[in-house]
């Protein structure tokens, strides 16, 4: 099991499941990560940002930068409380977000062409607990 995980990050990113068509690997796996975040969110501050992620506020500062510098995100006034900034999906990011999405839905419908429906759902469910798993486990050794 730990060969064909590390074989598998391997080939992760390689492809950075990239996808295919033109928005394969066209965008990198921190990138799509913040998008995808803000995107189910909403508008988020730095610090809940990266406290929903599992990684360090100045970590998502440096990732942001260029989402902000490209018009992906974009930085606006809280809603409560006008002095805090939080980043929002610009329609852009939103945009670009999709065509990436799309990418990749059709990259693992190539990848998995001859799985039945129930095999997709069982890889599916398995790798979502493993990945919770993997995030607990974290969790409790990450120092608070």
């Amino acid at each position: 099991m730990q060969h064909q995980v590390a074989l598998f990050a391997r080939r992760a990113e390689q492809t950075r499941l990239g996808g295919v068509g033109q928005a394969r690997n066209s965008m990198d796996r921190a990138a799509y990560l913040l998008l995808n975040r803000l995107d189910q969110d909403g508008p988020t501050g730095v610090k809940a940002l990266a406290a929903g992620m599992g990684i360090d506020s100045s970590t998502v500062t440096r990732q942001v930068a260029p989402l902000v510098d490209s018009g992906l995100v974009k930085r606006t006034s809280h809603p409560e409380d006008g002095r805090a900034v939080v980043l929002q999906l610009s329609p852009r990011g939103a945009s670009r977000l999709e065509q990436v999405r799309a990418s990749r839905r059709e990259l693992m419908a190539l990848l998995t062409e001859d799985w039945s429906e129930e095999e997709r759902d069982t890889f599916c469910a398995l790798l979502t607990r493993f990945n919770s798993a993997f995030s607990e486990l974290q969790s409790s050794v990450t120092p608070s």
